[in-house]
């Protein structure tokens, strides 16, 4: 598309379309390259994540094994938006929000044969079912051995400690972008 621009009495004219074209490409480009930036950066913050879980003291290793990423489809817009999670599988690891946040032990807790921590159970309650966690603090208490004074176990920040390397994920991402972007390494998929 040419364009005109009028200086006094002098018309000039300046044919834009290449650069038109260099600009529609190079947004393309970026938004080939958005993702893979993306994940460069989750990259680095997960490998902390990982790192901050593997100088906990360990039991099972079940939050170790449960840490993830992954892409976040439903939280992305193809081209412009690429989100990845951090986290840990509830699933494999539900006290992942205990080590996280910390917690108040109430009950005291011993290591059975197969390395799984559990509460003790009140001598006479052997066999009986166990309380749901939905259950009042009084049947829990009925249930487990409790300790003269509960314990504030103090919470050992894994997952949020690890926002401390944003910056450095920041320049993965940036790296990433300008090296797509370059040319030197395609963009996968």
């Amino acid at each position: 598309m040419a364009r005109r621009k009028v200086l006094g009495a002098l018309i000039m004219e300046v044919d834009t379309t290449g650069i038109d074209r260099m600009f529609d490409q190079l947004v393309g480009d970026v938004g080939e390259a958005v993702r893979p930036a993306a994940q460069a950066g989750a990259q680095v913050l997960y490998d902390e994540v990982k790192r901050n879980v593997g100088q906990l003291k360990t039991y099972t290793g079940n939050l170790k094994k449960s840490i993830y990423q992954k892409y976040s489809p439903e939280l992305s817009v193809d081209g412009k938006v690429a989100t990845y999670n951090i986290s840990w599988n509830k699933i494999k690891a539900p006290h992942g929000w205990l080590v996280e946040r910390g917690h108040l032990q109430r009950y005291r807790y011993y290591q059975n044969a197969q390395g799984e921590v559990r509460p003790m159970v009140r001598p006479g309650m052997d066999g009986k079912k166990k309380p749901s966690k939905s259950a009042s603090q009084s049947v829990k208490d009925a249930y487990y051995v409790t300790l003269d004074t509960p314990v504030q176990v103090a919470g050992k920040a894994f997952v949020r400690r690890a926002a401390d390397k944003r910056p450095m994920a920041f320049l993965a991402m940036e790296q990433k972008l300008f090296e797509i972007l370059s040319g030197q390494r395609g963009v996968r998929r």
